[in-house]
């Protein structure tokens, strides 16, 4: 009988990729992980020094390799890019990491790859949605990061303003992963409760609220102002993500998700909870929104769709 092993290809080892396969060897996560950069040499450097955490975690073949490497994985994360520099938006990226994006998805595809792709490079959306096109994929087998991280930013907000744990407050930021995106208050929960209930006697007002959603916005900008990038949180969110699909959990996490009708929206990726499992996205999870954030996730849609179109034509 041949055993089940289970492989991942990291596409672009930066500091949110070799971040990313850091936390992968910390949860043990795949027994095969090849790592692929144009820059081969800190690839090897870097496969070189994450073996060395096998013997206190757990037996993993950990290379560097390339596209040829990628035919037989089961998941791709493609970190690769351009990187936000301070004063930037991730919307000014695009043209660029556009132009990186087709040269990784042609010859990732051209390996033969037909697993699960999940793109991490800013502006998030709207390269996941170049890569859905370039590959040709299913839309349910290439989605992206989201607003993972910043719906974990806004637990870990919320739950220093009300002295909850994080994991125990369901709340999502929605839209874009970037200057658009929003918290859907009016549906957030702790513990089974309305959470504006749970925030108005805690003594926080929509003010309050407001000023946290925009601390969430912005804490990026605040982390790349200060150490030069964000790295940690968003690799993270990225092993959540992969455990959902290498072990098929039907798990709902907050991601860049292909809408089908979902908020009214069509041929889009945007950041809304979802299902996901060994297929990919299972289905989108819509959040129901009040009218203020049903305009707002519109908008985000919008501002998302022309950059996308300005991009493509571009290229």
């Amino acid at each position: 009988m041949t055993l089940q092993r289970q492989k991942v290809a990291l596409i672009g080892d930066g500091a949110v990729g070799s971040s990313y396969a850091y936390a992968m060897m910390q949860q043990g996560l795949a027994e095969e992980f090849v790592i692929v950069d144009v820059i081969k040499e800190r690839t090897e450097g870097d496969a070189l020094d994450l073996e060395d955490a096998q013997a206190f975690t757990s037996p993993k073949h950990v290379y560097s390799g390339d596209y040829a490497d990628c035919k037989d994985a089961d998941l791709a994360v493609i970190t690769a890019g351009a990187p936000q520099k301070p004063g930037e938006t991730r919307l000014d990226l695009v043209n660029k990491n556009l132009k990186i994006m087709k040269s990784i998805i042609d010859p990732l595809v051209g390996s033969g790859f037909n697993g699960v792709i999940v793109v991490a490079a800013n502006p998030v959306d709207i390269l996941t949605y170049a890569a859905q096109k370039f590959s040709g994929f299913p839309k349910n087998r290439v989605f992206g990061s989201g607003t993972s991280l910043d719906t974990s930013r806004l637990q870990v907000a919320l739950g220093k303003k009300l002295q909850v744990s994080p994991q125990s407050i369901s709340a999502y930021i929605l839209g874009e992963h970037g200057d658009s995106e929003f918290a859907a208050y009016s549906a957030a929960q702790i513990g089974g409760r309305p959470f504006l209930d749970v925030a108005k006697e805690a003594g926080l007002s929509m003010d309050n609220l407001k000023e946290i959603e925009d601390q969430v916005r912005h804490k990026a900008y605040e982390i790349i102002n200060r150490k030069g990038a964000t790295f940690y949180g968003v690799a993270t969110c990225l092993m959540r993500i992969s455990r959902a699909i290498l072990r098929d959990e039907n798990a709902v996490l907050p991601v860049g998700a292909p809408m089908d009708g979902e908020y009214g929206l069509h041929d889009v990726y945007i950041g809304s909870p979802a299902v996901v499992n060994a297929s990919g996205i299972q289905k989108v999870v819509e959040v129901p929104l009040n009218a203020d954030e049903a305009a707002a996730m519109k908008a985000s849609a919008e501002t998302l769709q022309k950059t996308t179109a300005d991009g493509m034509a571009e290229l």
